[in-house]
């Protein structure tokens, strides 16, 4: 098999997979771009709001509003920086915490439940070729 065959594999499978994992997501009651950039909070934060817009490749008005969503729910806080006043960053409230963790959980578990009917050496197989593909998107 061609190498543009297989990236063409991988491409559908990721968009295919994550449109699949999504469908789950409308149980946290958020919309993916905010779920996507509390995640980046959780995980990354605390951030600037240029930061956050960076991350998830949008423009920062854009992430304004996303931003002034989630702190209405009380999912976020803004952080006045110490140093320098003026600088504001983003950190994720525990109820913001809980609720990515649990949407989380929510999209993971599928896919580890189908991931637990593949016969042990698909698993392994899997295991190799996700090592291989990681390995492989850190050095695009």
């Amino acid at each position: 098999m061609r190498p543009e065959q297989t990236a063409e594999q991988i491409h559908s499978a990721a968009i295919h997979l994550l449109r699949r994992l999504r469908q789950v997501d409308a149980a946290s009651g958020l919309n993916s771009p905010r779920l996507s950039a509390l995640s980046v909070i959780v995980f990354a934060g605390p951030l600037t709001l240029g930061q956050l817009a960076d991350a998830e490749q949008v423009k920062p008005p854009t992430m304004t509003r996303i931003v002034h969503a989630l702190e209405a729910k009380g999912l976020v806080r803004k952080i006045a920086n110490p140093e320098d006043r003026r600088t504001i960053h983003l950190a994720a409230t525990m109820k913001g915490k809980r609720l990515l963790l649990a949407a989380r959980r929510r999209r993971i578990g599928p896919l580890a439940d189908g991931i637990g009917r593949l016969s042990h050496g698909e698993q392994e197989t899997l295991h190799t070729a996700m090592a291989i593909l990681l390995g492989l998107v850190r050095e695009l």
